[in-house]
């Protein structure tokens, strides 16, 4: 017995989703390129709308220059699977926080010489009363140099036990 179109129409929307969320998570942070935007915790959600993709993106922080290069890169790598015209909607509440990187992203961020945030977004940052462990040697001992790095979501820091400098990814 064939299954009524309804459930059919449903399983093809359901398949489409999958595609299009998993096309959306492979999308990297153009200025972390080790790191996807999944990891990171910018994409938010990804829906089938009256047979259109769209995907909600949520910057690190308001005024975050990569998000215009985040979305063209969701909406080309999209539209390069086969999703006709996405739409892609930059949501900026609830504010993005650390708390969304997943741990697998963290893990990438240290690999590639980042320390990631340190436990959850708390008021103990705003009070510089952060301890960051180097990624390089893994010492505790070490000290913030600038509260901007690389990128204004980034601080530089420097290990008194390895003397190398390293951004951390500030916690918010």
């Amino acid at each position: 017995m064939a299954a009524p179109a309804t459930d059919i129409a449903q399983t093809d929307v359901t398949g489409l989703l999958t595609r299009a969320r998993e096309v959306a998570e492979s999308v990297v942070d153009p200025e972390i390129p080790v790191l996807s935007i999944a990891d990171l915790g910018v994409l938010r959600d990804v829906r089938i709308v009256d047979g259109a993709v769209e995907v909600d993106i949520t910057p690190t922080y308001s005024g975050c220059p990569a998000m215009n290069l985040i979305a063209l890169n969701v909406e080309m790598a999209l539209i390069h699977a086969g999703f006709g015209m996405p739409r892609i909607k930059t949501v900026l509440s609830p504010a993005w926080t650390t708390d969304w990187m997943t741990e697998h992203g963290k893990k990438v961020l240290a690999a590639y010489g980042i320390a990631p945030p340190q436990g959850k977004a708390s008021r103990r940052a705003l009070f510089g009363e952060e301890y960051v462990t180097c990624p390089q040697c893994h010492s505790r001992d070490t000290q913030r140099i600038s509260e901007f790095g690389s990128t204004a979501c980034k601080a530089l820091w420097r290990c008194k036990a390895c003397a190398e400098p390293f951004d951390y990814f500030k916690c918010i």
